[in-house]
Formats: C-alpha cells, sequence, structure tokens
C-alpha cells in the first residue's frame, strides 16, 4: 500500500522557538480549567463557601458600630451582650467554614494535578526520538518536578488565598458603599494606586520569574550531563572547566533570583506605604465626618476595621504574587510541551501485520536528520522473509538510520520504507513494533534485577522463557555466575555490567517480546570479545532461520555468512553480495576488509 502522494514530513520547530513562545494568560486558565472541570460541583460548594465566609466576616465590623453607637453610648452595657453573643458566634462559623473550603479546595486541587502530571507523562511517552534527541533530559525532569510542583502550590494553597481574598474584598467595598458612601470613597481612594502597582510589578516579577526557571532547567540539563559524562570529566582532567561552567549557570541563578526578590521588596514596600496612607486620609477625613454630622463614632471605628481589611487582601496577594507568578510561569512551559505534536503522525486507517514472517525493502528512500544534509540518498534493496542481510560501511555512511525508519523511529524525506508491501507510515507504531525488534549497540538497563530487565517488568514472562532466551543469547553463563543469578541487582544504566554483558541482555530481552520479529541487530556485537562472539554467532544460527535478519556491523568476521551483504559508502549502496563475491570484486568491501585485516594482524602478537 504505497501512498505515492505522500509528502515529505515536516521538521519539527526548533527548541529555541519552542522555549520562547508566547503563552497568554488564557489559555493558562483554559488548560487549569480543563483539569479542573471534572471538579465541577466542588468547586461550586467551595465557591458558596467562601461569600458565606465573606457575608460572614464582614458582620464583626458591624456589629462593633452599633455597639458603640447604641449601648456603650447610651450606657447600656447589659445591652451589649446579645452584639457579644452574635459576634463570637460568627468568628467559629467563619473558623468551620474557612477550613472546609481550604481542605476541599486543596483536595480538588491535588487530584487535578494528578491527572495533569499523568497527561504530561503520556504526551512525553508519545514523542518520536527526533523529540529526545533534540530536548535535554533536564528540562523533562524539571517539567515534570518543579514545574508540577509550582502549580501544586498554586492550586492548593495560592488559590485558596486569592479567591478568598478577592471574594472578601468586593464585598467589604459594597458593605461600606451601602452603609456610607462619603466614608467609602475616603477608604478606597488609593486601591485604584495598588491595581496600577501590581499590574506594573507583575510584569516584572513574571520575567524575572520565566528566567529564572529557564536556568533551573539548564542547571539541571548540565548537572545531568556532567555526572553521566563524569568517566570523561575526570579522564580527560576537565573539572576545572566543568567548575567554570557550572559557576558561571550558577551566578547567573544567583542574580536573576536577586531580581525577582528586589522586584517583589519594592512592590510590597510600596502597598505597606500606601496602606499607611489610605487609613491616614481615611481617619483624617472621617473624624470630620464625625464632626459634620455625616458619620458617627461607631462608623468611623467600623471603615477603619473595613479598610484595614480591605488592605489585608491586597497585601497577601502581594505575598502570594511571587507563587502565583513562579505558578503562571511553569504553566506556560508545561503548556508548551503539551503543545509539541509528535511529528509521526498516526495513520488514519492502519493496517495491522498479523504473520510470522515478513520481508521488508527500501524504496528510492532518502533521509536527513537536518535539512540539507542527507544521511541516506536513494536507498534500494528488498529483503525477503527469513533472509539475513548485513549492511557494512565505514561509520557515518548511514547503517544505523536504516534501522531507525525500519523501526519508524523517523520519518523519511522520500521514497518508502515497506514491509510485505505496506508503507510502515500506514503502521500503527505500537502493531509495527511488535514485529519489528532492534537491539541497539548501546542498550540501557533500568534500576531492577536482571529477571526485571528481561522480562521489562511483564510479570507474564515465566522464567523459564528468561533462561531459555538467555542460553539462546549467550547470556546465561555470565548470569549464573552472579549472586542471585537472576534476581541481582542492577544499577540504573546497568552500571555493574560490562558493555558487553548488557549487549547479551538486549539480545535475550528482544528474543523474550518478539519472539517472531524482524531482528535488526546494530552493532549489537561491538563490545563482546571474540570468543563470545563465536558463541553468539553459534545460538543465533537457528534463531535467524526462523526470522527474517538485518546485521549492521563494523567488524566483517560477523556477516560471513549472511545471505547478502550490502556496502554502504555517504548514505548510498555501493556494492552488494555474498563474502566470496565481493572480496573477489575488489571493490569498497575488499578494501574494508583487507584494512580490518592488517590491523587485527599488527595487534596479533
Amino acid at each position: 500500500m504505497i501512498n505515492a502522494a505522500r509528502k515529505p514530513p515536516a521538521r519539527l520547530e526548533s527548541r529555541v522557538d519552542l522555549d520562547t513562545r508566547k503563552i497568554s494568560d488564557k489559555f493558562l486558565l483554559g488548560m487549569l480549567g480543563g483539569v479542573l472541570s471534572p471538579y465541577k460541583l466542588q468547586i461550586l460548594i467551595v465557591f458558596l463557601m467562601l461569600i458565606a465566609v465573606t457575608a460572614i466576616s464582614l458582620l464583626p465590623p458591624y456589629l462593633v458600630q452599633q455597639a458603640v453607637d447604641g449601648p456603650i453610648t447610651s450606657g447600656n452595657l447589659e445591652g451589649l451582650i446579645p452584639y457579644g453573643i452574635v459576634y463570637f458566634a460568627s468568628i467559629f462559623i467563619v473558623f468551620v467554614l474557612r477550613f472546609a473550603h481550604t481542605f476541599l479546595l486543596q483536595t480538588i486541587g491535588q487530584n487535578a494535578l494528578v491527572s495533569l502530571r499523568q497527561q504530561l507523562f503520556e504526551h512525553i511517552l508519545k514523542q518520536d526520538m527526533r523529540f529526545f534527541n533534540t530536548t535535554a533530559v533536564g528540562q523533562l525532569v524539571s517539567r515534570m518536578s518543579n514545574d508540577i510542583e509550582a502549580l501544586t502550590e498554586l492550586l492548593s494553597t495560592s488559590i485558596v488565598l486569592v479567591a478568598s481574598n478577592l471574594v472578601t474584598l468586593v464585598g467589604i467595598i459594597i458593605v461600606m458603599f451601602v452603609i456610607n458612601w462619603r466614608m467609602a470613597l475616603l477608604s478606597v481612594c488609593v486601591l485604584p494606586i495598588m491595581v496600577v502597582s501590581t499590574v506594573y510589578w507583575r510584569r516584572k516579577i513574571r520575567i524575572a520569574s520565566n528566567r529564572l526557571h529557564k536556568l533551573v532547567a539548564e542547571m539541571l540539563a548540565y548537572i545531568n550531563e556532567q555526572l553521566n559524562g563524569m568517566l570523561i570529566v575526570q579522564l580527560f582532567g576537565r573539572q576545572d572547566l566543568s567548575r567554570r561552567e557550572f559557576d558561571s549557570i550558577n551566578r547567573s541563578y544567583r542574580e536573576t533570583h536577586r531580581s525577582m526578590r528586589d522586584a517583589y521588596t519594592m512592590y510590597v514596600s510600596l502597598l505597606q506605604l500606601l496602606t499607611t496612607f489610605g487609613l491616614a486620609i481615611l481617619l483624617y477625613g472621617g473624624s470630620y465626618g464625625v464632626l459634620a454630622q455625616w458619620a458617627t463614632v461607631g462608623m468611623l471605628i467600623a471603615f477603619i476595621e473595613y479598610t484595614r481589611r480591605s488592605f489585608d487582601p491586597i497585601l497577601q496577594l502581594a505575598e502570594q504574587i511571587a507563587q502565583i507568578q513562579t505558578a503562571l510561569s511553569a504553566g506556560e512551559r508545561i503548556a508548551r510541551m503539551l503543545s509539541i505534536e509528535p511529528e509521526l503522525p498516526a495513520p488514519q486507517h492502519p493496517v495491522s501485520l498479523t504473520q510470522t514472517r515478513h520481508g521488508f525493502a527500501f524504496d528510492q528512500v532518502s533521509f536527513s536528520y537536518e535539512v540539507g544534509h542527507p544521511i541516506l540518498r536513494d536507498v534500494n534493496f528488498t529483503v525477503q522473509p527469513g533472509e539475513r542481510i548485513a549492511i557494512v560501511g565505514a561509520t557515518g555512511a548511514g547503517k544505523t538510520s536504516l534501522a531507525g525508519l525500519l523501526a519508524r523511529f523517523y520519518d523519511v524525506d522520500s521514497g518508502h520504507v515497506l514491509i510485505d508491501g505496506v508503507d510502515v507510515r500506514e503502521i500503527s507504531t505500537e502493531n509495527l513494533r511488535k514485529y519489528v525488534t532492534v537491539v541497539p549497540q548501546n542498550p540501557y538497563c533500568f534500576d531492577g534485577t536482571i529477571a526485571d530487565n528481561l522480562r521489562l517488568f511483564d510479570p507474564t514472562v515465566t522464567r523459564e522463557q528468561m533462561e531459555s532466551a538467555a542460553k539462546l543469547a549467550c547470556a546465561a553463563p555470565f548470569i549464573e555466575k552472579l549472586p542471585h543469578t537472576y534476581d541481582f541487582h542492577l544499577l540504573p544504566g546497568g552500571g555493574n555490567l560490562s558493555q558487553g554483558q548488557r549487549q547479551l541482555l538486549a539480545l535475550a530481552r528482544a528474543l523474550i517480546h518478539n519472539p517472531h520479529s524482524i531482528l535488526i541487530l546494530d552493532e549489537a556485537t561491538s563490545s563482546i570479545d571474540t570468543e563470545t562472539e563465536v558463541l553468539i554467532q553459534q545460538g543465533l544460527a537457528q534463531v535467524v532461520k526462523e526470522r527474517t535478519s538485518l546485521i549492521i556491523a563494523h567488524r566483517l568476521s560477523t556477516v560471513r555468512d549472511a545471505d547478502r551483504i550490502l556496502v554502504m559508502n555517504r548514505g548510498r549502496i555501493v556494492e552488494e553480495g555474498k563474502h566470496e563475491e565481493l572480496l573477489a570484486l575488489g571493490g569498497a568491501y575488499a578494501q574494508l576488509y583487507q584494512h580490518q585485516f592488517d590491523e587485527h594482524a599488527e595487534l596479533t602478537p
């Protein structure tokens, strides 16, 4: 099924564009609204509680006003008892309601972020290999940890305070205008300046916060790179250079943090000054109002309390603004990550592979990792079911790219990669990789036991399956010498195994999980000693009879028995034939073989 009209895939945006793309607050609110939408009823209950808390919390200053202008002014102290009962009852009710809505909203926030974290992880899982090749691991870790944690603080703490304070502020302003509009105007006269200041300083803090968290991601990426490459760092005495590079990143982090701190300090100090100035205006104007008899003493006392309470939400918002801006910056980065779509589109009507023996073909395939720098050029060859094909050539000839295209880690720029006549782009990735298995040159081992890495944590894989595959891959001899054999615990990455042992495990793992697949060995024996290599070749002799295999090799000794050998040079197939035929040809293969023979002779005593 060849779709002749298919266009070459568009390249992903550069990571620079993805790091600087503008994400609006409206989009962020939409993203957060999406994860909060399953909790609409609970959020409605929280909102009603907030209104109730605001209404009841506005009662005490009013009670003070009535008490001062009533029983206290008239000397009727017994008349204060009802006011006192209502006063303390309102305080108790507000406490209960605040506890309830805070507990409920934090529960909602935590549940919503579980969904968002899962969504982000699943989104990363479905990305193609080009994404992982161009995105630093530190950035992904930062998105999943620091940025999600910042949103956790927003939804579980900051949003509670923001919502409560906004409702309280609106309620106070309404009550003050209902009681006395002149006093209310005096109380709110500095609020517009506070709002303008908040908008101004919010932008400065947001910019600094974005820069700060970008530096955090860079720092994590650098630390991850240096720790993973510590052997090279120490082997070549690169410690001083690494120290200077880290010092530069560390100092940039400090300066950016200072910038955000200075902006926040100026903002909070300005609000404190405006608060004091606003209370002074109220005291002066309110005292004049009492003397002019358009206000009472009790009303002045109540308005002082209302004004103080109206400033409290703004000051609390100021205290939260750094956290809020940090959370919104984190939300921007998460939104950018979620906006990245895989470069490899899923087929609209996928074709399923069901046979146990498959052939494949490369039809006029050209491919490049970067536009303008082709790796493969018009590659053509066909492999019949059960055929054993070897690919050889100098480093950079494009051998490994063939494996990546057949397993559809990437898509071709032009041409077609076919399995049983079906373009791999018409097969779902999940189905395709059940039938195409790649044993990479540098296999990865997870933190777990040998058995965990063989079964890939799949409990349905039996001990007998593991032992059989390990024997076939010649991994059993070294496994059985380890303490606890198959229960031997590996370090992350398999650091307590040799490169050759990890390759043997990877080969056994491939035999377990894809027993009837197309097998691609990508330099899979490059780090194995000659004796073990012979054993592997003997062990695989029976296996390859039942499957189609593509062996990418640097050692020509490993490909002598292949049905055909394809010789690549600069992205093209320049020779094809059996070992003896190619030697007799006297071309590129013969030169490679002679070169390796001479090297072997020099190394042999």
